[in-house]
């Protein structure tokens, strides 16, 4: 029975050994058969319980295995922390893209709004031209800003020219920038 086994173990390796318990088993059984048989014993079954391998050899298998799970255990991580971050990414650009729309719907607002007050204005008080109602526009964006940045305590330092001339620089400056950039369109 022993060179039974000493025969069929070597051909495996360790988990091939623990796989294939049965087929020693029946091995074992079909030798022990030819042996007992000539004095009259049948054997049934034959069980192999356990297969003990060395200490150290066991150390090494479940080392295998720890590392094993540790690494799948790793690429499950990675896995969900990129589905999180893909995730948080798609919110982020979800969130520019309705923001840019509230912009978009913003501005529009406004220049509805500055057409119909042109509009009013020009009807209103004859002799006026969209020209003169823009300045006037200018002048009341002006004067608001200077007050929101001396009414916020969370300002600091803002060097903004003021004098007489100071809203007909600013308003040749913002007319000429958006010439030019209607020069530049194609």
């Amino acid at each position: 029975m022993v060179a039974v086994i000493r025969a069929t173990v070597p051909r495996l390796n360790l988990d091939a050994a623990f796989e294939q318990k049965n087929e020693i088993a029946k091995a074992v059984e079909d030798e022990l058969e030819k042996a007992m048989s000539a004095y009259g014993f049948e054997i049934v079954q034959t069980l192999i319980v356990d297969i003990e391998p060395d200490i150290h050899v066991k150390r090494a298998m479940n080392e295998i295995n720890a590392a094993a799970r540790l690494r799948v255990a790793a690429n499950e991580k990675a896995e969900a922390e990129k589905i999180l971050q893909i995730k948080k990414a798609e919110g982020e650009a979800e969130s520019k893209y309705l923001s840019g729309l509230g912009i978009a719907r913003q501005r529009q607002a406004i220049v509805d709004g500055l057409r119909d007050s042109v509009l009013a204005f020009s009807e209103n008080v004859p002799g006026t031209t969209a020209k003169d109602i823009m300045d006037m526009v200018l002048v009341t964006q002006y004067f608001d800003t200077m007050k929101e940045i001396g009414s916020s305590s969370k300002s600091s330092s803002v060097f903004i020219p003021h004098g007489p001339g100071a809203v007909k620089d600013i308003s040749s400056q913002i007319r000429e920038g958006l010439l030019q950039a209607s020069s530049i369109k194609p």
